[in-house]
């Protein structure tokens, strides 16, 4: 029964994040609210990248579930690549996007998502994006456990791709003058280096949080899975 309700789960995660890219991508092509600027595409928003990464991982998920032929090999690798996924991205950006989201917003909506966005977004939409994602990963995390790999290269794999988005992020700014998020344009030089060093420290802590309910709720199968 179990094994029944992990594969519909990740089937049906798989089909929520696709249908919400594709309503982005469609919504795309509409001409955009203020606050939305062409350059970069969707892909210079943290939440639009955390939709993909949620989508390919549930992906991976689903095809792993429904994997019963080929060569163990093959399925080994294809677990492996599913779980270091999820450790090291799909969990701690997901709990990143819904918190920074959330905590801003409800400083001043202005600053990260303006209220022009409401009439280009519906509710729904704007919940799809920046809250659903918190009850999926945790329900993913209750549903099976994930073999999280060396925790220095967890970590250094995490900063680099949290040092990477940054530089994209001031990319777009030295390219069009304009901010992804117009938090931004209210810090200093300095204040942008302790913005960006300070969320990085905090994916970290997310990525810690993960490590440690994976292993309180499956410590024993986790250790077993490993010897697979």
């Amino acid at each position: 029964m179990s094994g029944t309700v992990k594969k519909l789960y990740h089937v049906a995660a798989f089909g929520w994040y696709a249908f919400i890219v594709h309503y982005l991508f469609a919504k795309g092509r509409e001409a955009p609210p203020d606050g939305i600027f062409p350059y970069g595409g969707p892909w210079k928003y943290l939440t639009f990248i955390n939709l993909i990464v949620q989508m390919v991982f549930f992906g991976l998920a689903s095809v792993r579930d429904l994997r019963t032929l080929g060569k163990r090999s093959r399925v080994t690798l294809l677990s492996q690549t599913k779980d270091l996924l999820f450790s090291v991205f799909a969990f701690p950006l997901g709990l990143l996007v819904v918190l920074l989201f959330w905590v801003i917003f409800s400083y001043d909506r202005q600053l990260v998502y303006p209220e022009s966005m409401d009439n280009f977004f519906p509710t729904w939409a704007n919940h799809a994006m920046h809250t659903l994602v918190l009850p999926i990963v945790l329900g993913e995390v209750l549903l099976e456990p994930h073999v999280y790999p060396n925790t220095r290269n967890g970590l250094a794999a995490l900063g680099v791709a949290g040092f990477l988005y940054s530089g994209w992020v001031i990319w777009v700014y030295v390219s069009v003058g304009i901010w992804v998020y117009p938090l931004l344009g209210l810090f200093s030089t300095t204040g942008l280096v302790a913005f960006f060093i300070s969320n990085i420290f905090v994916v970290i802590l997310l990525y810690l949080l993960g490590q440690t309910l994976n292993f309180r709720i499956w410590g024993k199968q986790q250790v077993k899975v490993k010897k697979n």
